[in-house]
């Protein structure tokens, strides 16, 4: 019977009726995440760097390629299991001790979540003064560091996502279904829109590498290159881990390998190269590279305004909702299933989101996208490590499932914690944490040593290997030792 401790009606295995998801589902699902602003102003910070255009697109296409083994495998426990991400960490971590790769996974989707709805509520800001006529602007509220104007827009974009998350995950699938081929549609308007403007495109396409013999930067390639794909990894390591949150809903296992694996890599390589085209066309068109979307649509005039800002706002909406909504929500139900459900659990999300003042983060952290993306990479890849090794090299993908919701079954180990969960994830964060001090307060820790800093380039796949590592060695022989008694609930 189950643990009301440990279940609730969101948290159980989904049953065959609520198995609806198809191939063309997650394709849809993923198309719709990838069309977005984050996503496609990841080109620009590869071409700063000195990367040709082909360079950039090729690292993002890479990276996503990479991100999508652990995601396809991590899906599968979903799709074969009915169950939600933090359920499955109660195997290797234990049925309590699940709940601190829970946390981490729902606290980085809460940052994420205020970020993007900045972003979105900064686009309203921004495309209501042009169709106003004028920028709005404001004096700084008191202890916030923003105009009321700005506070509005964040609010009101804030509350237009509200709506998907008391409806729920059948409503977000609807909206991504629905919404992914007019993404589409407006890529290929928009990128019709730059090559005639500009009569052809522009100068960044002809622009060479500045790793090349002669160049700004010759042989420095590798040290920018690896950096760069670790970001890349970490811009979808949050999905890769809580993407059992969707796959619990796919009709078969193909449905959720063969959807995901058409709709994350290669859209996200044709959004980078989209990127770059439309980049260097207003290079010609307005004199200078514009890679941020929201700047482009204001630059805009008449009618293009105005469903510029509807595309951006779904855009915004949809993959938000996607990427941060649901698995933070599942995670915090987690936490406490008695008293939290999987709505409940979305509303704590989105309160955190506003509690945080996004905008706050983004101005304090330099260079905020390689900070943030490496940085929780290297937190959530030793729990991706540990997983898969407990799933496939441990279990064989077999669970008993019935054990996930009670106290005293063999994924309860001591006291509900797996200790060698506990230390593996420990091995796997503490080469990382130099590196991260010294790329994110540099002028504070400038003394870490270059072993450290060259572990941080590869923080994820570092602490991915040293976890999977360490769990498998202290975990050898001891799946099948667990008890099998329950408690009596």
């Amino acid at each position: 019977m189950n643990d009301p401790t440990l279940s609730n009606p969101d948290l159980i295995p989904t049953t065959a009726a609520q198995r609806t998801w198809r191939w063309y589902h997650f394709a849809a699902l993923w198309v719709g995440m990838v069309m977005c602003i984050p996503a496609y102003t990841l080109a620009a910070s590869l071409i700063e760097s000195g990367m040709s255009w082909d360079q950039a697109v090729g690292t993002v296409f890479l990276g996503n390629l990479i991100v999508l083994v652990p995601m396809l495998l991590i899906g599968h426990a979903g799709a074969k299991h009915g169950i939600p991400y933090a359920v499955l960490a109660r195997a290797s971590f234990g049925t309590r001790g699940a709940r601190l790769p829970a946390l981490l996974r729902a606290l980085v989707a809460c940052g994420w979540y205020g970020i993007q709805t900045w972003f979105g509520g900064q686009m309203i800001y921004t495309l209501a003064g042009v169709l106003m006529g004028h920028p709005l602007s404001g004096d700084p509220l008191p202890g916030l560091g923003i105009n009321a104007a700005q506070l509005g827009c964040f609010l009101l974009f804030w509350a237009l996502q509200f709506w998907f998350v008391v409806h729920g995950i059948d409503a977000i699938r609807k909206l991504e279904t629905y919404t992914a081929p007019i993404k589409i549609v407006i890529c290929f308007v928009l990128l019709w829109w730059a090559w005639d403007k500009a009569g052809g495109f522009g100068p960044i396409l002809h622009q060479p590498s500045a790793f090349e013999p002669g160049g700004a930067k010759a042989g420095q390639f590798s040290a920018v290159f690896w950096p760069s794909l670790t970001a890349m990894v970490g811009f979808w390591a949050t999905l890769a881990l809580n993407i059992p949150d969707f796959t619990r809903f796919a009709r078969t296992q193909r449905d959720q390998l063969v959807g995901q694996a058409i709709g994350l890599p290669l859209p996200m390589g044709l959004l980078a190269a989209l990127a770059v085209f439309v980049t260097s066309a207003t290079v010609v068109i307005y004199g200078k590279a514009l890679w941020d979307p929201v700047d482009l649509a204001s630059r805009m005039t008449g009618a293009a305004v105005l469903i510029a800002l509807i595309v951006l706002l779904i855009d915004t909406v949809s993959v938000n909702l996607a990427a941060n909504l649901v698995g933070p929500a599942y995670d915090f139900s987690a936490l406490a299933p008695g008293r939290i459900s999987y709505k409940l659990g979305g509303i704590i999300t989105a309160g955190i989101a506003i509690a945080m003042m996004p905008w706050k983060i983004l101005a304090s952290t330099e260079g905020y996208i390689f900070t943030w993306l490496i940085g929780y990479s290297a937190l959530l890849g030793p729990v991706a490590g540990i997983l898969i090794v407990d799933y496939y090299g441990l279990r064989k993908t077999e669970l008993v499932v019935d054990d996930l919701y009670v106290e005293g079954g063999r994924y309860s180990y001591r006291g509900g914690w797996n200790l060698a969960a506990v230390i593996a994830f420990a091995v796997g964060v503490a080469p990382n944490i130099p590196g991260f001090l010294n790329a994110a307060f540099p002028a504070a820790f400038p003394e870490v040593g270059a072993a450290f800093k060259a572990i941080y380039t590869y923080a994820w796949f570092a602490g991915l290997a040293l976890a999977a590592i360490v769990y498998g060695v202290l975990m050898a022989g001891k799946t099948q030792s667990q008890p099998l008694t329950r408690s009596a609930t």
